[in-house]
């Protein structure tokens, strides 16, 4: 009776072992939901080149299976075709993990369907606070608006800056961004003395200018999505003497990304901003990214967005390893929790209880490096996770 049991016993083990080798064979279908069209096209862009690099370094496979990129186009702030998009890749192209997700809205209306089928969802750039308590399958290597306003609101009151006016985008990260902002600053003893919430899309600053300009406060803590809006913000903001007023602009640090500071050109000069990564980061590890970036993409600069989708991808192949290529859904967010590696940010962990991203925060000021505009890093906060959570 004995043997029949251990001959049982090992035929089922056999057969496991042969559906794991059937798993691990099986081409790792990875889904990105991303704008590549409209006015946040860049978003897509640089998070798919980002992607690509990374999977290029890794040869096309990831634990013994290659990899099959697919990409939906969400064409930006329309939540219906994001969830469309996320649905079609897991319905009808199966894929086994689901990625991308430039803006919030998107991330919102995917994460049902992260939940329902149990597909991991690592989101690239969207930064509201919130967006991984909508889902137990969501993990986000990005950043969030608390995380990168908390340690500029604290320079902010250290440096005597005392009477600020927040003017943010009226969504999820802009008030996330705005919210941290007040906390942190008036717990340090600085003064909100005006708050302005601009559309979305396509905003006229002028009006709030003259605002932020008869408020005389002494800097503007600003929050838009970074692209057209931060050209048009600052190139108003210097044409109404804000800057001549003695106004300061303070900032997260998608307002001076490396791809549009090209076009905002010498105005951006002397912000002053905090975020998780820059060009000029001064590391080995991201010597090798900037590089590797222009070569592969040399009419595009690399951006924080580009570190996220290399930086997701990283995270799915470093999760595979620990599961032995099996991509199911429970397995790989075990696994995913608590893991750490260094980024060309610097290093980088995924909080094991929230599934947000631990990160070094900079505080950076825009100077001309070699005759090209930089975020130049000159101080940090180490191991800095979203204030947003308890």
């Amino acid at each position: 009776m004995q043997i029949k049991k251990s001959k049982v016993w090992l035929a089922a083990l056999g057969a496991c072992a042969l559906s794991l080798a059937a798993s691990a064979a099986e081409p790792l279908k990875i889904g990105l939901v991303l704008p590549m069209s409209g006015p946040f096209a860049s978003y897509g862009k640089q998070i798919e080149h980002g992607a690509r690099l990374y999977l290029e370094q890794s040869g096309g496979t990831f634990s013994g299976r290659k990899v099959e990129l697919i990409i939906k186009d969400d064409t930006g702030v329309a939540p219906e075709i994001s969830k469309r998009a996320a649905q079609e890749l897991v319905v009808k192209d199966k894929v086994h993990v689901l990625g991308g997700f430039g803006l919030t809205p998107s991330a919102f209306a995917a994460a049902p369907i992260a939940s329902e089928s149990h597909t991991p969802m690592i989101v690239m750039n969207a930064a509201t606070s919130s967006i991984t308590t909508k889902s137990d399958y969501i993990l986000r290597v990005s950043h969030t608006l608390p995380q990168v306003t908390a340690p500029v609101a604290s320079w902010a009151a250290k440096n005597k800056i005392k009477k600020v006016y927040t003017l943010v985008a009226d969504y999820g990260p802009g008030h996330d961004a705005e919210a941290q902002f007040k906390k942190t600053f008036t717990a340090a003893g600085g003064e909100i003395v005006g708050e302005v919430r601009t559309p979305v899309k396509s905003p006229d600053f002028a009006p709030f200018l003259q605002k932020i300009k008869d408020a005389k406060p002494e800097a503007v803590f600003l929050f838009v999505p970074p692209g057209e809006q931060t050209i048009a913000f600052i190139k108003g903001f210097v044409e109404r003497d804000l800057a001549k007023a003695g106004i300061r602009i303070i900032a997260t640090g998608d307002l001076t990304s490396e791809d549009v500071l090209d076009g905002v050109g010498d105005n951006a000069l002397g912000i002053v901003n905090s975020f998780h990564y820059s060009e000029a980061h001064n590391s080995p590890e991201n010597k090798t990214f900037v590089q590797a970036y222009y070569k592969a993409y040399p009419k595009d600069r690399p951006n924080f967005m580009a570190v996220s989708g290399y930086d997701g991808m990283q995270l799915i192949a470093k999760t595979l390893e620990k599961t032995g290529g099996d991509a199911s859904g429970d397995k790989f967010m075990a696994a995913a929790k608590g893991l750490g590696w260094t980024s060309p940010r610097g290093p980088i962990s995924i909080d094991p209880v929230t599934r947000d991203i631990v990160q070094t925060i900079y505080i950076r000021k825009v100077e001309k490096v070699a005759d090209k505009l930089q975020n130049v890093e000159f101080e940090q906060t180490a191991n800095f996770r979203d204030p947003g959570k308890p």
